[in-house]
């Protein structure tokens, strides 16, 4: 799984590296900045970079324009296959430290609850009604799943967790409540697309909402046959 996800950048890098080394292309001081410069000033890399990978990156300009300051293409042997070797180590290193922190970023993006927020259950329900009578159905189908989820963990029925997401969420649920699997698929899809992408919602998908919380409510959780994984234990 490493490799494939790091095959993108590898690929780009070894494109870079290849290009140095094709005959008679000879980069001068500038040219090879600026190649270097096009892959490594990606926005992924320069946000999700440690400070120490900067300070690297900047030595390894320097280094660049030293050798280019003291050594022509007519002085010595090529410097081109060295320069694009050492892009792609640096684009290979960035790759690597940068792809965990951005993939943290996007689990964390997918939350249910905002962090630091201690609302109970009632108050996502009151939250959710509020908005429903303002007619902002967005934040209603929002708020009531939140009251969903919480409701659930505090029957005990989930266990409270950190960074669940909506998708963890309905999976989980629905080994509790097989009878509800599409409905909390499709509450989970509506949350995400309303909350984290440019999804709307209508009065209907709110009302959806409250029936699904009021019918979970109703259900005893079966947990035949399905191992926990984030459900509570029965008591």
């Amino acid at each position: 799984m490493i490799a494939v996800g790091l095959l993108p950048g590898l690929q780009g890098a070894t494109g870079l590296l290849r290009r140095t080394l094709e005959p008679p292309v000879q980069p001068d001081r500038d040219e090879a900045r600026r190649w270097a410069a096009e892959e490594l000033s990606k926005r992924e890399y320069r946000e999700a970079a440690p400070n120490w990978l900067e300070t690297l990156w900047q030595q390894f300009l320097d280094w660049l324009q030293s050798v280019a300051d003291g050594q022509s293409p007519a002085d010595g042997p090529p410097v081109a296959p060295f320069i694009g070797l050492g892009i792609a180590i640096l684009v290979g290193v960035a790759i690597i430290l940068a792809r965990p922190r951005l993939n943290a970023r996007r689990r964390a993006s997918k939350e249910i609850f905002d962090a630091g927020t201690a609302a109970t259950a009632a108050d996502y329900r009151e939250r959710a009604k509020a908005a429903a009578a303002r007619g902002d159905w967005a934040a209603a189908v929002v708020e009531q799943f939140r009251a969903l989820v919480s409701s659930a963990e505090d029957r005990a029925v989930l266990d409270p967790r950190p960074g669940r997401t909506a998708d963890e969420a309905a999976g989980q649920l629905t080994r509790a409540f097989p009878a509800a699997s599409d409905r909390l698929d499709a509450a989970s899809r509506i949350f995400d697309a309303v909350r984290y992408g440019s999804g709307s919602a209508l009065a209907a998908d709110y009302a959806a909402m409250v029936e699904l919380n009021s019918t979970l409510e109703r259900l005893t959780p079966s947990y035949a046959g399905a191992a926990p994984g984030g459900l509570a234990v029965p008591k």
